[in-house]
């Protein structure tokens, strides 16, 4: 019986997973689309387009994290069947993330001439500015995206993420092709198009899920209140109280990974193209992780509603040992391909050499930095977000980039210094995410 019953947790846990991490691969190829298609035209494009790509990951993240707040509220009226209460939440929710997309877009918009201080090769920046400038502009329908997400999610539905983000990915690589070489009729823009072909797709992504909530039966159960709803203090305060917690999760962790990338910038345009290329591919590998995550955060949610605490600890092992499966797989990947994943993306010599050496250290961490994603998600889904943030802080802020500095800078190794710093920074976050969950079990299920 005991058997069956794993038997089950993990055909669920998988079941859910699956469509949510094609849907959060899928902004990591747009990115990824982006880098392969401007790394034919030149190492300069290449580099202007990972520099923008990873400023723009922190608005991405942050957007991501402010969102994930609605899920567990979603989860908990939906088990008790209070349409009333979901249309008050997913209305306040658009109010506040949309509210928040838009003063970054402004503030970021008018500070991107700040890259030229950044200590980035010139001719680099030149072409970054422009690129960031439209990159950032996409971060509003991506929070429509991701609103819409979280509430289907909130719903157990995680199929109509998948298939809006494939189909936006579709029309990204399109459009690259057509607006970079100027096909069918259309103008060439060379770099600039790539940077519009991803800004078109996360329009249509963002707009086509809003429809899609609305229109379809399983999902629109809440728009008979939906125009009744109100945007109240209480509602908008609390998500975006939680929200802002989870997002400095998010956004501490890719700071990190952005400053060591400002940082690589300093040793010239080659070892930003090597550590942009080798953390894409981390990335890609994490959104595995990420997406039993936000399974977790489900799941963990539900059996909390429900007051089924055996059923708490159960998906939170579940998720665990799915997760070092899926990351030692990747590890594996890493170590043995290393030589060959860099190619795709570039034909310079020196970047392949950065670029396959720094896999190697991505493959030692993908254990630290899948266990402590799906710690977040689990954290997350039993409501606790306080600590978390602080251990996230300390381990990202504290930790990691002075470290980085440390290794880059004083001990001279460049940015293979940065990823020793960055791996230490993960385990950390890891194995006390990990503590902080056996805490909060040990107080929640007494033993029998």
């Amino acid at each position: 019986m005991n058997l069956k019953n794993q038997h089950n947790h993990v055909k669920e846990t998988i079941f859910l997973s699956i469509p949510i991490i094609i849907t959060q691969i899928g902004h990591i190829v747009t990115g990824m689309v982006d880098t392969y298609f401007l790394g034919k035209i030149g190492k300069t494009e290449q580099a202007a387009c990972i520099l923008s790509n990873n400023l723009y990951v922190l608005l991405l993240v942050f957007s991501i994290g402010m969102s994930y707040a609605l899920t567990p509220s979603i989860t908990d009226v939906h088990v008790n069947n209070n349409e009333r209460e979901k249309a008050n939440l997913f209305k306040n929710a658009l109010f506040v993330n949309l509210l928040v997309s838009v003063f970054l877009f402004l503030i970021l918009y008018f500070s991107s001439p700040l890259l030229a201080y950044m200590q980035q090769p010139d001719d680099v920046v030149k072409m970054a500015i422009p690129f960031f400038d439209v990159l950032i502009f996409s971060i509003i329908p991506v929070t429509l995206f991701f609103v819409c997400k979280q509430y289907a999610e909130g719903l157990s539905n995680t199929k109509a993420a998948m298939y809006i983000g494939i189909i936006g990915n579709i029309i990204n690589v399109i459009l690259n092709y057509v607006l970079i070489y100027g096909k069918f009729g259309l103008p060439e823009m060379g770099y600039m198009g790539s940077a519009w072909a991803s800004f078109i797709a996360r329009v249509f992504m963002g707009v086509a899920f809003l429809i899609y909530v609305f229109k379809n039966k399983e999902l629109n159960s809440f728009v008979i209140y939906f125009k009744e709803a109100l945007i109240t203090k209480r509602h908008s305060w609390s998500l975006f109280k939680d929200g802002l917690a989870s997002a400095l999760q998010f956004t501490s962790e890719a700071a990190a990974f952005v400053i060591a990338g400002l940082m690589a910038g300093v040793f010239g345009k080659e070892q930003i193209d090597g550590h942009g290329i080798a953390l894409s591919m981390a990335a890609f590998t994490y959104m595995f992780a990420s997406g039993i995550a936000s399974t977790t955060t489900i799941r963990v949610s539900n059996f909390l509603s429900n007051n089924n605490l055996i059923g708490v600890k159960k998906a939170i092992n579940t998720s665990f040992k799915l997760t070092f499966i899926i990351m030692g797989a990747m590890a594996v990947v890493f170590i043995c391909l290393n030589n060959f994943l860099p190619i795709i993306f570039s034909n310079d010599a020196e970047i392949i050499l950065i670029t396959s050496n720094l896999l190697l250290f991505a493959a030692a961490f993908q254990l630290f930095d899948g266990a402590q994603v799906v710690a977040v998600g689990a954290l997350r889904g039993l409501e606790d977000y306080k600590v978390p943030t602080y251990i996230i802080m300390i381990g990202y802020w504290v930790i990691a980039l002075p470290l980085c500095y440390l290794f880059a800078f004083t001990f001279k190794m460049e940015v293979y210094g940065l990823w020793i710093a960055l791996s230490l920074s993960l385990g950390f976050v890891a194995i006390s995410m990990v503590l902080r969950i056996k805490y909060l079990i040990s107080k929640l299920i007494t033993p029998h």
